[in-house]
């Protein structure tokens, strides 16, 4: 839920429970997020040392072509 909290708060808008978790479970697929659980009920979620390394690998991308402000 606080992952729903965070985008709906960034995009202005509702975010599908249908869409959320499908997307989430791709990342765990990839490799970029790990799925654990906290209770019976909830999910958490934490970025690898995959996924760190992805995110800056596209910063570096988007750096070539976005100055800095």
């Amino acid at each position: 839920m606080a992952i729903k909290d965070e985008l709906q708060d960034y995009y202005e808008a509702e975010i599908n429970h249908g869409r959320l978790y499908p997307n989430l479970d791709t990342l765990v697929e990839k490799g970029l997020v790990k799925k654990g659980t906290l209770d019976k009920r909830t999910n958490s979620y934490t970025i690898t040392d995959r996924g760190y390394r992805e995110l800056e690998a596209r910063r570096e991308w988007e750096s070539q072509y976005v100055e800095d402000v």
